[in-house]
């Protein structure tokens, strides 16, 4: 999808400047997030991408470093959340959008504190660690098409509520995906569950950061 320059954007609110600022927490979450998963990947040969999901990185000795990838990533998507707050346009029940983007955020600390653990050898998810993960991708589907109901009443955002919208529902049905049909031994996707994990991220995080520099663009049209 394409995007209007600069120079097509509404008028916006007057916004703090820290807001262009803090908006590169959309852009540095993913990458971050992105990088210490490859490196970790290497750290840990017996690790499969394709195989495995992301968070069963924390079940080998370094696992710390997912841990931290999570509390990290987590913090950044609600600062993201907080920010894109001031930048769209306020609606009647808009705030449900972006709460529910922030217990997204939530979720994944949630993940953090309590990590997959080697049970006999094995990967093993914990119950904790389930709910941290439905909190992640429900919050973050649902606030994606609850945000762009928001977006579309925004002039200024309105060239994204079509992908936002589109975004959330592709977040929602892969992680129904993942977790019905993927996760367990003996389900069909079950070989792929770290694959099809990974294209589930890639939904979410170019989104983020397609949001991101939206909000950077939107927040230098209205700096205090």
């Amino acid at each position: 999808m394409s995007f209007p320059s600069q120079a097509h954007i509404g008028r916006a609110p007057q916004l703090p400047p820290r807001t262009s600022a803090l908006a590169l927490a959309g852009i540095i979450g993913p990458v971050w997030f992105t990088t210490l998963v490859i490196v970790q990947g290497f750290l840990q040969p017996d690790y499969s991408h394709v195989r495995l999901p992301i968070s069963a990185l924390a079940a080998w000795p370094t696992g710390w470093i997912q841990s931290l990838n999570f509390y990290v990533t987590g913090v950044l998507a609600i600062v993201f959340a907080l920010e894109l707050h001031r930048g769209v346009q306020p609606t009647p029940r808009g705030r449900a959008g972006i709460a529910f983007l922030a217990m997204g955020g939530v979720g994944i600390v949630l993940a953090g504190l309590f990590p997959w653990r080697m049970v006999d050898g094995i990967p093993t998810e914990t119950a904790p660690h389930v709910v941290g993960a439905i909190l992640t991708f429900t919050g973050t589907g649902v606030g994606l098409i609850f945000s762009s109901r928001r977006m579309k009443a925004d002039p200024r955002w309105r060239p994204m509520a079509t992908y936002t919208m589109w975004s959330g529902i592709a977040v929602l049905l892969l992680f129904v995906a993942v977790g019905f049909f993927a996760i367990e031994d003996g389900t069909p996707l079950h070989p792929w569950a770290g694959l099809l994990q990974r294209v589930l991220c890639a939904v979410w995080f170019a989104w983020l950061i397609a949001a991101a520099i939206r909000l950077r663009a939107v927040s230098s049209q209205a700096t205090v």
